[in-house]
C-alpha cells in the first residue's frame, strides 16, 4: 500500500484511552492545515493496540470532536487492533534479520539492574543480558514456558534529521535501551505498529509534538531495519503547549478536552484560529479550519513553548458570538429564546453556555439582591414605570422620567437598576432587556430590592 509519488501525506494518530485534549486537537489542526495547503491527504488513525485501556465510545467521541473542529479525513480511521497480523509479519522479520530478541525478566530485576548502573554513575540503559545468552540458554528459558517479550537492537551510533520546527536534531541511540516493541502477550508497542502504519500507508510528513523527539530517532532506526528509504521521511516537532504559569498543560484537566469545551459553548471558529496561530507571532483571528489553510506556514512556529491562555481564547470566542446569526445555533439555546433575546445579549457572552444565565434574568425568578440604601431611588423608579407595551425606546423614556424625578443619570441612574433588575453589575443594554423581561417582572423585582413580598 505505500506510495510516495503521491506528495504529503500526513496522519493523526489519538489513542481512544479518553477525551481527546486541546494538545491532540492542536496537532490534528496543524497536520490538517499543512496537507490541505500542499494539496496532500490527510489520515486519521486509531492508535488502539492498548486493549485494557482503548473504548469504541472514545474513538467514537474522538471522530465527533473532530468534525465539529472542522476537519474531515481521507482516508480511516485506520484502527491498529485490525492490522496485528501485519505487525508479527513486520516483527518476524526483524527477528530473521537479527534485530529483534527476546527478553525474559521481571520487571523487579530491571529495575534492580538500573539502580545498580546509577550506582555505578553509569546510565540506566538496559545491558543487553539477554541478548548475550546462548542458544542452550535461550532454549530453556523458551522451555520453561514463560513468555518472552522482545526487544529492538538498535544500531550503533546516531540518527540525524533537519526537523521542519526545531531545526537540526540528534539523537544518540547508544544513550537509549533498546525499546521493548513485542510484549509478552504478543501485542505490539505504539513505537513499533506506528513506524509500520508509517511506512505502509506512505506518511510523509510526520508532524507531532516534541516528546516525541526520541521516539522518532528509534522509530527511523526501526523503519531502516524494515527496509524503508529514511531519507523520505520528513518530521517537525511542536514544542508542548504549557499553561500559564509556564508548567506543561496536563492532560488530566477535563475542562482542556473538546468535549467539554463545546459543553461550554465555545465556539470552532473561535478554538481552531486561536490553535491555528498558538506558537507564533502573528495575531490569532478565529475561523474554521478551511478559512486558516491560506494563512498557514510551518515554518512561523516557534520553539518555546507555547502558553495557552484560557482568556484569549475566550476573547476570540466572544467575536465570535457576537456575529453568529440565531438561525445557525437555535437548537443550543435555551428552549424558547427568541432571536431578540439572543441579539440582547450575545455581545455579552465569552461562552454560549452563558446565555442560560440571562436567559433566566428575562424570564425566570431570579432574586435580586436588596438595595435598601436606594429605597427612595427604588420607589421613585416604581412610580415612573412606563405603561406597556414596551419596545427599544422604552428604557429611554423611564429614564427621562426617573432622572427628572431623582436628579440622577448616567450611571448613578443605572448601576441600581441594572442591580435590582438583574443581579448583575453589567451586562447587555438594558433598552433590549426591558422588552423582554416585561413591566410585571421588573415591577416584582424592583419590590424585592425594597425587601417587599410581590
Amino acid at each position: 500500500m505505500t506510495d510516495r509519488a503521491i506528495g504529503v501525506r500526513v496522519r493523526f494518530a489519538p489513542s481512544p484511552t479518553g477525551d481527546l485534549h486541546i494538545g491532540n486537537a492542536r496537532i490534528a489542526l496543524i497536520n490538517w492545515l499543512f496537507a490541505r495547503q500542499a494539496g496532500g491527504l490527510f489520515l486519521l488513525r486509531l492508535d488502539d493496540t492498548d486493549a485494557a485501556r482503548s473504548r469504541a465510545e472514545y474513538a467514537d467521541a474522538i471522530e465527533k470532536d473532530l468534525r465539529w473542529l472542522g476537519l474531515d479525513w481521507d482516508a480511516g480511521p485506520i484502527r491498529q487492533s485490525d492490522r496485528l497480523a501485519r505487525y508479527a509479519e513486520a516483527a518476524e522479520a526483524l527477528k530473521t534479520a537479527g534485530r529483534l530478541y527476546p527478553c525474559w525478566e521481571s520487571e523487579e530485576e530491571l529495575a534492580a539492574k538500573r539502580k545498580q548502573r546509577l550506582a555505578r554513575g553509569l546510565a540506566p540503559v538496559y545491558d543487553r543480558a539477554a541478548l548475550a545468552l546462548t542458544e542452550e540458554q535461550r532454549g530453556r528459558a523458551f522451555a520453561s514456558g514463560k513468555p518472552p517479550y522482545w526487544r529492538f537492537r538498535l544500531s550503533d551510533g546516531e540518527i540525524a534529521w533537519e526537523d521542519l520546527v526545531l531545526g537540526r536534531r540528534i539523537v544518540k541511540l547508544t544513550a537509549i535501551s533498546d525499546p521493548v516493541l513485542i510484549r509478552a502477550d504478543g501485542t505490539p508497542l505504539y513505537t513499533f505498529a506506528s513506524a509500520v502504519d508509517d511506512l505502509d500507508f506512505g506518511v510523509s510528513h510526520i508532524i507531532r509534538g516534541e516528546d516525541h523527539v526520541t521516539n522518532t530517532g528509534v522509530q527511523l532506526d526501526i523503519l531502516a531495519a524494515l527496509g524503508a528509504d529514511i531519507s523520505a521521511f520528513r518530521f517537525a516537532h511542536l514544542p508542548l503547549l504549557v499553561d500559564a504559569t509556564g508548567e506543561p498543560l496536563s492532560k488530566r484537566l477535563g475542562s482542556l478536552s473538546l468535549r467539554a469545551l463545546r459543553a461550554d459553548g465555545v465556539m470552532p471558529e473561535a478554538l481552531a484560529g486561536y490553535l491555528a496561530r498558538l506558537g507564533t507571532p502573528d495575531e490569532a483571528v478565529p475561523g474554521l479550519p478551511h478559512e486558516l489553510v491560506a494563512g498557514f506556514d510551518l515554518g512561523r512556529f516557534g520553539h518555546s513553548p507555547p502558553r495557552f491562555d484560557i482568556r484569549q481564547l475566550l476573547a476570540l470566542n466572544r467575536r465570535v458570538l457576537q456575529t453568529t446569526p440565531f438561525a445557525s445555533l437555535r437548537d443550543r439555546l435555551p428552549e424558547g429564546a427568541t432571536e431578540a433575546f439572543w441579539h440582547a445579549v450575545r455581545g455579552n457572552l465569552d461562552l454560549l453556555s452563558e446565555a442560560r444565565t440571562w436567559w433566566e434574568v428575562v424570564t425566570g425568578r431570579i432574586v435580586p439582591p436588596p438595595l435598601l440604601e436606594e429605597a427612595a431611588f427604588l420607589r421613585a423608579a416604581l412610580d415612573t414605570l412606563p405603561p406597556e407595551p414596551w419596545d427599544e425606546t422604552t428604557a429611554k423614556a423611564w429614564a427621562q422620567r426617573l432622572s427628572a424625578a431623582t436628579g440622577r443619570r448616567g450611571r448613578a441612574l443605572w448601576r441600581p437598576l441594572r442591580l435590582a433588575l438583574t443581579g448583575e453589575e453589567h451586562g447587555p443594554d438594558m433598552a433590549a432587556l426591558l422588552p423582554l423581561m416585561g413591566r410585571n417582572r421588573v415591577t416584582s423585582r424592583l419590590q424585592c430590592a425594597l425587601g417587599q413580598t410581590p
